[in-house]
C-alpha cells in the first residue's frame, strides 16, 4: 500500500498567536485545498484546536502548513496525537 492510499487521522493543538489572526480560516483554507476532512476550533484557554483526517501525505503537508500558520500568527508549540474520529468536508467549530 502506497502513502497515498493510507488514511490517518491527527488531532492538533497549537498554541502561541493563533486566536484573532485568522488561523481558523487560514486552516479551512488549506485543508480543503488538500482534500482533507475535520474541523477547526478556538479553545477558551488561547490555542487552537484542529481534527484532521485524510491520505497521509496530505495531512502530513496540513500539519507543516499549521506549523508555520499564517502572516500574523506566531505558533510557539504545536501537539500532534492519533485520532480515530471522523467527520465530512472541514468547518469551523464554536468555540469551546
Amino acid at each position: 500500500m502506497s502513502a497515498d492510499q493510507i488514511v490517518v487521522g491527527r488531532r492538533l493543538r497549537v498554541s502561541g498567536t493563533v486566536q484573532g489572526v485568522g488561523f481558523r480560516w487560514f486552516v479551512c483554507s488549506v485543508a480543503r485545498e488538500l482534500g482533507l476532512q475535520g474541523w477547526v476550533r478556538n479553545l477558551r484557554s488561547g490555542q487552537v484546536e484542529v481534527l484532521v483526517w485524510g491520505a497521509q501525505p496530505q495531512v502530513v503537508a496540513l500539519i507543516h502548513h499549521v506549523s508555520l500558520g499564517p502572516p500574523h500568527a506566531r505558533v510557539d508549540a504545536l501537539e500532534v496525537e492519533d485520532s480515530a474520529e471522523r467527520t465530512a468536508g472541514f468547518d469551523q467549530r464554536p468555540t469551546i
